[in-house]
């Protein structure tokens, strides 16, 4: 799978060319191809279920952490690749560690014994959600902008290990995140000005 950095700086429209990605818009001109196919030929939904992505303003909802991951109340899951899932993003020690760990409830908005995670480790479930829903192709807008340098290149390099296989599109305005990348894109006023 190929890595590529999408740069550029605010406003150049990198978080509106992965919104025309997933179809979130419709492109008004030109075409989006997947697999040589016109994206818009594609089922949304069944497309959509072929990317997982990340947002800077991902939340944490009041419910335990399994729910948090499969974004589901449903008690079908698979608890082995949700501990893979949490072990990728690096925070399987710290859910471990919890008082109930997988049924551990978040934010202490309906439960009092609940427990608020740092923006760090928020920002690390939300990542958990995209290796537990193993799409092809992951999509992460700034996946790593809450951590601290060290954190970021652990997280990194434990999501390169766990996407061999995979296509993944990070935004980054980090020069050590980019420089992990297959190919970088760099965007400015909408265009892809260099690649």
């Amino acid at each position: 799978g190929e890595k590529i950095a999408l740069v550029g700086y605010n406003g150049a429209g990198k978080t509106t060319f992965v919104k025309l990605l997933m179809r979130l818009y419709d492109v008004k001109s030109g075409e989006i191809l997947a697999d040589g196919k016109n994206i818009r030929q594609y089922d949304v939904r069944k497309y959509r279920d072929t990317i997982g992505t990340v947002f800077q303003d991902f939340q944490i909802f009041a419910g335990n952490v399994k729910e948090n991951i499969i974004l589901d109340a449903e008690s079908d899951y698979d608890e082995e690749a949700m501990k893979a899932a949490l072990a990728s993003s690096g925070l399987l020690d710290r859910v471990n560690s919890l008082p109930n760990g997988l049924d551990t409830e978040l934010t202490t908005e309906f439960a009092k014994e609940g427990v608020n995670l740092s923006g760090g480790e928020s920002q690390k479930l939300a990542i958990a959600r995209v290796f537990y829903k193993n799409a092809g192709l992951m999509i992460l807008d700034e996946p790593s902008s809450a951590l601290d340098p060290i954190a970021e290149y652990q997280l990194n390099h434990a999501m390169l290990e766990a996407t061999k296989d995979k296509t993944v599109i990070f935004i980054s305005h980090r020069l050590s995140t980019t420089r992990l990348a297959d190919r970088i894109i760099m965007l400015e006023e909408g265009r892809i000005v260099e690649q």
